[in-house]
């Protein structure tokens, strides 16, 4: 599960990344912003990935 979620959380990052760059080079502040905005997600959303594999570790080391 979390290899996947965290592959997908990067390509978005990375597209978040490309807007900003396109948005700074065509000084388009709204691309520049909605880049950010991406990158800043697929930050939250890597972080609650980590959560729940950390979770479901300490699941599975109880049930043992």
């Amino acid at each position: 599960m979390g290899f996947d979620d965290k592959a997908k959380h990067k390509v978005e990052d990375m597209v978040g990344r490309g807007k900003e760059a396109t948005g700074a080079a065509t000084d388009d502040d709204s691309l520049r912003a909605e880049g950010k905005a991406d990158q800043t997600k697929a930050g939250v959303k890597d972080k609650v990935t980590d959560i729940k594999d950390k979770v479901n570790d300490k699941i599975d080391d109880i049930g043992s």
